[in-house]
């Protein structure tokens, strides 16, 4: 609703309107408010500019640089709610439902589904009303045209013209010999091929005649131009092969195991016996607890007692205790690897904490894991004893302090004290840790602590 602010000190009066026109329009003194008559302005109250908002590629994790369209779940013309599910974006992780913020008219869809566009694109255009729907096609099509690459003619080299010689300068009659020395040595200019003085330059200079047997100055030939450096051409693919793209997510892990190189890690092994842990697995296997939730609460129980092995260094310049307890473990997909997180591990029971990893295993596979719950882990659990695998190295996720890899669990002939031999299951954990933050007395006490707790498992299900 317009607001009027009349005054009889002014000779103009501002009115001002809901749509943010503010206009300055000179009027005459009245004797009284009465006198005016708005029918002018009353004609601008319905002037109301068209609202047509674009529909943005969100960044739905913090790794995430684009996003992949799996499928729009409407279709031009719709009309959408606020908050109602619009589009299905592949992210670097998972696939997730993009909600909209407002109420409006699926006008144009700009990236079809198969296609991505980077974080922060218009993927779609929403007009308010229907009368908009032309207008919001038109900067649809505007924006195609924008983001699709051009043919660009290459540009013809410029024409190279000769450079005009530089200016003759007037140069003084040389002085005398006695009067050139009296008055001091003159700036003498190099010549671009010598670029230095010589002796007989400074002579010649000063008007004194170069000695006969002197031998002329050498000038330095200019050296060749070097030949810029070319990178060799990758090999041509064999016969019969074929080159297959990265998907979103095999983009992101390559990404991050790069970003990893960068960090100064350091390795640590250590057997430990795994028969009680075996015989708790036995017992509790028939209530849905997997080997991987007793080992995600061992080293959860381990990490309380060292929280240094849980901290984070992430500028190279300071440290954080985390103050949670997040076991990351990897999960291989279809396509792909990610890390579900086990949110504060060390306070949830052994039962709860297996329901938790099995919902978030079945997330993981239909790819439908939110943000937080794949990339807030503060430690990193890789287990590929299911695979018979004795032993391996995991990299150092980034952000992260340490990674255990824990091997298959194989019955050895060992030694006790008084020299009896018998036979025990032991698996190898290898743990790999960021050196700028733990050392390796803070690893190996780690390590004694996580192998007493899977020695003695009973603390697990408590």
């Amino acid at each position: 609703m317009a607001s009027l602010s009349p005054s009889p000190l002014l000779s103009k009066t501002t009115i001002s309107f809901s749509s943010s026109v503010s206009t300055s329009l000179p009027w005459k003194s009245f004797p009284s408010f009465s006198a005016y008559k708005p029918q002018s302005c009353r004609r601008r109250i319905y002037t109301v500019q068209s609202k047509i908002r674009e529909i943005f590629m969100p960044a739905l994790s913090s790794t995430m640089t684009e996003g992949k369209i799996v499928s729009w779940i409407k279709s031009e013309g719709d009309v959408l709610s606020k908050g109602e599910s619009v589009v299905v974006v592949e992210s670097d992780k998972a696939d997730m439902d993009v909600e909209t913020f407002y109420d409006g008219i699926l006008a144009a869809i700009v990236v079809p589904e198969g296609e991505s566009a980077p974080v922060g694109a218009p993927i779609g255009i929403l007009a308010e009303t229907e009368d908009e729907i032309a207008e919001a096609k038109a900067k649809a099509a505007s924006n195609g045209a924008t983001s699709s690459p051009q043919a660009v003619a290459p540009s013809p080299p410029p024409a190279t013209s000769t450079p005009a010689p530089a200016p003759a300068v007037s140069q003084p009659e040389p002085k005398k010999p006695a009067e050139t020395v009296a008055s001091g040595p003159k700036k003498i200019v190099a010549t671009p091929f010598a670029k230095k003085i010589t002796p007989e330059d400074v002579e010649k200079a000063a008007g004194i005649e170069p000695s006969k047997n002197v031998a002329p100055p050498t000038v330095a030939a200019p050296a060749a131009a070097t030949p810029p450096k070319t990178t060799a051409a990758a090999p041509p693919p064999l016969p019969g092969s074929s080159v297959v793209p990265f998907t979103t997510m095999q983009s992101a892990v390559s990404k991050n195991m790069i970003e990893s190189l960068s960090v100064p890690t350091f390795r640590v092994g250590y057997p430990i016996t795994t028969d009680a842990l075996d015989a708790l697995y036995a017992k509790v296997k028939p209530k849905g607890v997997t080997m991987t939730a007793l080992l995600a609460k061992a080293a959860a129980m381990a990490l309380v007692q060292h929280p240094v092995v849980n901290a984070t260094c992430k500028d190279g310049k300071s440290f954080t205790y985390n103050s949670n307890i997040n076991i990351a473990v990897a999960v291989a997909i279809n396509g792909g690897l990610i890390t579900p997180v086990l949110q504060d591990a060390d306070k949830l029971d052994l039962y709860l904490l297996s329901q938790k990893w099995k919902e978030l295993v079945d997330k993981a596979r239909a790819k439908q894991l939110q943000p937080h719950e794949y990339n807030s882990g503060t430690f990193t659990l890789s287990n590929l004893g299911m695979f018979g695998v004795d032993r391996f190295d995991a990299i150092l996720p980034p952000g992260q302090g340490a990674i255990m890899a824990v091997g298959a669990s194989k019955p050895t002939v060992v030694a006790d004290k008084d020299g009896f031999f018998s036979v025990k299951s032991k698996m190898l954990v290898n743990v790999t840790a960021d050196h700028r933050i733990i050392y390796g007395a803070d690893l190996a006490a780690f390590l004694q602590t996580f192998s007493k707790i899977v020695a003695n498992p009973d603390s697990l299900t408590l």
